[in-house]
């Protein structure tokens, strides 16, 4: 009999280390979905981050623009006033 319990605890053993080795198996599946999961939203991020660089790059040169402009009309208001001044002196 004591073949018997001897192969039953090796076969419970062997259950056991089955179990575990699932166990762990289902662990990495996990944790290989999860670092997909992350590499995919770092993948997001770095097109919102490159989209996001367009969007400023943009922004930049329009307040460019607008300062010019803003410099032009300020130049001009000032020649109109000074034009005024001379014609009102007279």
């Amino acid at each position: 009999m004591s073949g018997d319990v001897t192969l039953k605890e090796v076969i419970n053993r062997l259950g056991k280390a089955l179990v575990s080795l699932e166990n762990a198996v289902a662990a990495r599946l996990e944790h290989d979905q999860d670092y997909a999961e992350a590499e995919a939203e770092v993948q997001r991020m770095n097109a919102d981050r490159g989209k996001l660089a367009q969007e400023l790059d943009a922004s930049e040169a329009r307040a460019e623009r607008l300062e010019n402009a803003n410099k032009e009309v300020s130049r001009r208001l000032v020649t109109a006033m000074e034009t005024i001044r001379a014609v009102l002196d007279r």
